[in-house]
């Protein structure tokens, strides 16, 4: 069977998968965007020293001479080691300046292929720092410089150095190799083949020092990025430990880096979200959703809502580690993005079975995500509107009307007046799932009333000459099949008030209290 096809056996109504546990792909991309300048899928090691007033023009430090572009080249290509130190650190802090600097100019002089043989100088660790931070800032660049470098055969070199016994040497080679796969699948998968992994994943220990830990979060994070290919399966299993282990840091940059990794794995289908389920990081992953990091929260929000768009027993998962409740505070929070990623996460919640509609409505989320339709950011109410038609796609009678009951018919009538033709067809499925259910407990002309009190009804009156077809086709549908004047005459009895609401006398006589909505 598909991964498609036996995902489908998991959702409600016969509905597509795109219609509920959905758009993680897209969700995903502008979150990306969102990421963009937060963590680098290539970052150039900068040399905070002073600049030099000619782009080509370099003091070369404790080595007191001055090179200029012809110089260095001259002493790299040379058989002097002292000359190839003394022009290779000046072509490295060249290299290593915040603004502009000349990578091309540096290619075309032939230096890289020379570079990359001076990595495998063991008798001389200086000169392998040096050209390797070198090669790591022309990697930084453009895809072209990049494969320039790895033509070289840079990739083997840098990854036989990290076994080095100098701690820098193998730093310098972990960023490297972090830039080279961070160029997109293809050399990601050629640092892959390389056999990068056993020891890459042994610098991950207590002697290690933290900021050398940081990049080995960022260069494995980059090993688990990018989805056209997926990173290989058997690597990403090998991966699974190290970034455990990689959690149990109390760093910020190390705990942001490993949690967008974990959220790459899980951005993809059921089995390699399941991965991640086996590997036992879902109540970490929440523990670190309490804290108060944004930066932190929000790729460990994107990786449980990636479990919770797979089978219902990977919701289950998340589920049962109390995450709704942890979901109910951030749709408070501060920042736009995690109240909108919240909301996502319960959206594809709620598209799941009844035990797990039931978790939300027991786990406070309700109040918080109906305020969220209420006065929300636009980008959230539109998360919280998949959430709530979900709920009433999915759920039974009595889980429809506690929805109804905590006031969320008000704001979803409110919203039907938004410019986006998408969201007003999930809303108005939500506003018909609601009459279905009147109907079934014979209340529908006392449901229609309520949605009709909110400003509901001329909502949808007016939607019937909206410029989408789908929607003016639903308002319409919606109009005929439960306010028609046919309708009213066969239901007009008027509700009931009580110190709640309407109460609604249920017709199934297992339901003998009636419902207060």
């Amino acid at each position: 069977m598909a991964d498609s096809d036996h995902t489908r056996l998991f959702k409600n109504k016969g509905k597509d998968l795109e219609d509920l546990r959905r758009r993680r792909q897209d969700q995903t991309t502008e979150l990306r965007k969102q990421k963009k300048d937060d963590q680098l899928m290539k970052r150039r090691q900068v040399d905070i020293s002073e600049e030099p007033s000619s782009p080509l023009q370099e003091r070369a430090g404790g080595y007191g001479v001055t090179q200029n572009l012809p110089e260095i080249v001259q002493g790299i290509m040379s058989d002097n080691p002292e000359q190839q130190m003394s022009s290779t650190f000046a072509a490295r802090k060249i290299l290593s300046r915040e603004k502009n600097p000349p990578i091309d100019a540096f290619i075309q002089a032939g230096i890289v292929p020379k570079l990359v043989d001076f990595l495998q100088r063991e008798e001389m660790p200086e000169l392998q720092f040096e050209a390797g931070w070198a090669l790591t800032n022309i990697a930084s660049g453009t895809s072209e410089q990049t494969r320039t470098v790895v033509m070289y055969g840079a990739i083997p070199a840098f990854v036989s150095l990290l076994t080095s016994r100098h701690t820098n040497v193998a730093e310098q080679a972990v960023w490297a190799l972090g830039n080279i796969a961070g160029d997109g699948a293809v050399l990601r998968d050629e640092v892959f083949r390389c056999n990068v992994l056993p020891p890459l994943l042994n610098l991950i220990n207590a002697t290690t020092p933290i900021s050398f830990l940081r990049n080995v979060a960022w260069t494995l994070s980059n090993l688990c990025r990018n989805k056209d290919p997926h990173p290989p399966i058997d690597q990403i299993k090998m991966c699974l430990p190290g970034l455990k282990h990689l959690l149990t840091f109390n760093d910020k940059e190390v705990l942001v880096d490993t949690c967008w990794a974990l959220s790459y794995i899980s951005d993809a289908s059921n089995d390699r979200i399941q991965l991640v389920v086996d590997a036992g990081l879902i109540p970490r992953l929440i523990e670190l959703l309490n804290g108060d990091e944004t930066a932190i929260v929000t790729p460990a929000l994107r990786c449980i809502g990636n479990i919770v768009t797979g089978t219902d027993t990977q919701t289950d998962a998340v589920v049962s580690q109390g995450a709704l409740q942890v979901l109910a505070r951030l749709l408070k929070h501060s920042k736009v993005n995690v109240v909108k990623e919240a909301a996502w996460t319960i959206s594809n919640i709620t598209a799941g079975n009844h035990g797990q509609i039931q978790a939300v409505l027991t786990s406070g989320c309700l109040e918080p995500l109906i305020s969220v339709l209420e006065k929300g950011d636009f980008k959230c109410q539109k998360e919280a509107s998949w959430a709530v038609t979900n709920l009433t796609m999915g759920g039974t009678v009595e889980q429809v009307i506690t929805l109804c009951q905590a006031g969320a018919i008000k704001p979803i009538c409110d919203l039907l007046s938004v410019n986006d033709g998408k969201i007003l067809q999930v809303l108005l499925d939500c506003l018909e799932n609601i009459l279905k259910t009147g109907r079934k407990i014979n209340e529908l002309s006392r449901v229609a009333l309520m949605i009709e009190e909110c400003g509901g009804l001329d909502k949808i009156e007016s939607l019937q000459q909206h410029e989408n077809t789908e929607v003016y086709e639903k308002a319409a549908s919606i109009i005929e099949k439960y306010f028609s004047d046919e309708e009213g005459e066969a239901e007009n009895i008027a509700p009931g008030v009580g110190a709640e609401g309407y109460v609604f006398q249920a017709g199934d006589s297992t339901q003998q209290g009636g419902f207060t909505f």
